[in-house]
């Protein structure tokens, strides 16, 4: 695959794979208590995103699925 083929594929898989894992890492409002919410905030808002661990997940896997489609690729010629 060239290059900046497969650049443009990585960078498409690692986005989709980003809105894949990021509802996983995110804690909303009504998994925690109420007396934890602060005022003024929507319960649905997340209360700790944690997006440097979303990223750190997201390359992993982008990285595992985009082995697969170059291996695919390279060999279906």
């Amino acid at each position: 695959m060239p290059a900046p083929l497969a650049v443009a594929a990585f960078f498409t898989i690692w986005w989709i794979s980003l809105f894949v894992v990021l509802p996983l890492a995110a804690r909303s409002g009504p998994e925690v208590k109420e007396a934890e919410t602060p005022a003024g905030v929507d319960r649905g808002a997340p209360i700790a995103p944690r997006l440097a661990r979303v990223a750190v997940w997201t390359t992993a896997l982008a990285a595992a699925i985009f082995v697969v489609v170059d291996a695919f690729a390279y060999w279906m010629g």
